[in-house]
């Protein structure tokens, strides 16, 4: 349920996209009359409209999301104050610019930064961020906590470059698909690889490492 909850902006993001890009020329419309204040030059063409819509809408989304959390008394998660820092600064200057450059480059820093959490985490504040947030759910031992806190590492490190690769060297129509589909459909591939791996230790926690 939560990872549903995690990826609705984006799921609201791809909607909003595919749903703008079949209707082209009432996204022009509607962007110019909502964003013509804050866009330069005041007039939105029809072939940025419809990132320019789907970004106002993951920033509503990202804000309505730490709202609701905050109106039911829950923690935000630090990564999603992050997340909505960035998509408002990059989603801001998509809208202002008329370029969607700068939101495709969102989902890579958030990537990066998460990324660069754990490793500082295991690293130098010897903290295990990964074990912190699933060791309430399985027991295993230090050295298999610290390999999977790196393998998330990797992980991140390596979304981050692909959302890149695809950004800039495919339609925005092929990355948008990418974000929702390929992202959640790597993560998932990701999670369960590694429970496939984990198995071994949770059955047998003397297994040699």
């Amino acid at each position: 349920m939560k990872i549903l909850f995690d990826f609705l902006p984006i799921m609201l993001f791809f909607g909003m996209f595919k749903y703008a890009e079949g209707n082209k020329e009432w996204a022009a419309s509607a962007a110019t009359d909502w964003l013509g204040f804050i866009v330069a030059g005041g007039v939105v063409g029809q072939t940025e409209a419809p990132v320019l819509l789907a970004t106002v809408v993951v920033i509503v989304a990202t804000l309505a999301q730490i709202l609701w959390l905050k109106s039911r008394g829950q923690k935000v998660d630090t990564m999603l104050w992050i997340s909505l820092g960035l998509v408002t600064v990059l989603g801001a200057a998509t809208i202002y610019f008329h370029s969607e450059s700068f939101i495709k480059w969102k989902p890579t820093v958030l990537y990066w930064v998460m990324g660069v959490a754990l490793l500082f985490g295991q690293v130098v504040l010897k903290k295990n961020g990964i074990q912190k947030l699933m060791g309430a759910q399985m027991k295993l031992p230090d050295p298999v906590w610290a390999r999977v806190n790196l393998a998330w590492v990797g992980f991140f490190a390596a979304m981050g470059a692909l959302n890149l690769w695809v950004a800039f060297n495919f339609s925005t129509v092929a990355w948008v698909n990418f974000k929702l589909f390929g992202g959640l459909g790597l993560m998932i591939a990701f999670v369960l690889a590694q429970a496939v791996v984990l198995n071994k230790y949770l059955q047998d926690p003397e297994k040699p490492l």
